[in-house]
């Protein structure tokens, strides 16, 4: 697919891999809808090709007024959408202190983490639905980003491996539902980035963590590794129904 031109969705797009990944498509001279304003200014003098929007990605009718401003904008071109938005949230199942987690908790990581990424990714898929066809009769990409704890969760994780398992599992049945159309759709599931998630941890946890990465021995970077990854999954029309883990070799046993 040509990025040039074209618009792509970008959630989370204020802070970390949304940020960078939309930053990457701008020099590509796509078009971009960051639905998180708080990284205006990091985008000085591309606002021509940028717009946006804060928004609510659990809501149906802000997710279908962020499409229509795409569309008023930069015309019926959206070509893609990669779901970076997502919150954390940690939580044993049951606390040191004998309480169950609180289930108030646990729904808000799983309605902003997997609901939130179907709501977009099924607003979005209906627009590209009645765009005309690109190269080989595709129409767009939807990537959406897992994280390696839908294999590997760690203790306090329930909550947020569900919600990114979710989205995993997602894959394939979408691809399949979207494929008559000529819409592809890949995960990524990113280990452990320079990322304001990982930015939290103390130092001795996150030095145990790392050490479980084969090679690198370091975090991932959002510039020059995710971003170029999501890259190449947009113009790779053979890309489809994958996850892909991107990690240095991580595999995490429990720490």
């Amino acid at each position: 697919m040509y990025i040039k031109g074209n618009t792509f969705i970008v959630t989370g797009g204020g802070s970390g891999l949304g940020l960078s990944t939309a930053q990457q498509l701008l020099k590509l001279e796509a078009n971009v809808i960051d639905l998180k304003d708080d990284g205006k200014s990091f985008f000085k003098g591309r606002e021509k090709n940028v717009l946006f929007i804060q928004a609510d990605i659990t809501s149906e009718e802000e997710i279908t007024k962020v499409i229509q401003q795409a569309i008023e904008k930069f015309g019926e071109n959206i070509r893609g959408v990669i779901n970076c938005g997502g919150i954390a949230g940690v939580g044993r199942i049951v606390g040191p202190n004998g309480k169950p987690l609180d289930l108030d908790s646990f729904k808000l990581v799983v309605n902003v983490n997997l609901i939130g990424t179907f709501n977009v990714c099924r607003l979005v898929a209906a627009q590209m639905v009645k765009q005309k066809p690109l190269e080989e009769g595709e129409r767009g990409v939807i990537i959406n980003v897992s994280s390696i704890a839908y294999q590997d969760g760690q203790t306090g994780q329930v909550a947020y491996s569900a919600s990114k398992g979710g989205v995993a599992s997602m894959t394939l049945p979408m691809t399949r539902d979207l494929s008559k159309f000529g819409i592809r759709v890949v995960t990524v599931a990113p280990g452990p980035f320079e990322t304001p998630m990982i930015s939290i941890m103390n130092e001795k946890s996150r030095q145990k963590l790392l050490k479980q990465a084969e090679f690198p021995v370091r975090p991932g970077k959002s510039d020059g590794e995710f971003n170029k990854l999501v890259i190449h999954l947009i113009e790779n029309i053979y890309m489809n129904a994958e996850i892909i883990r991107i990690d240095g070799g991580i595999r995490l046993g429990k720490l």
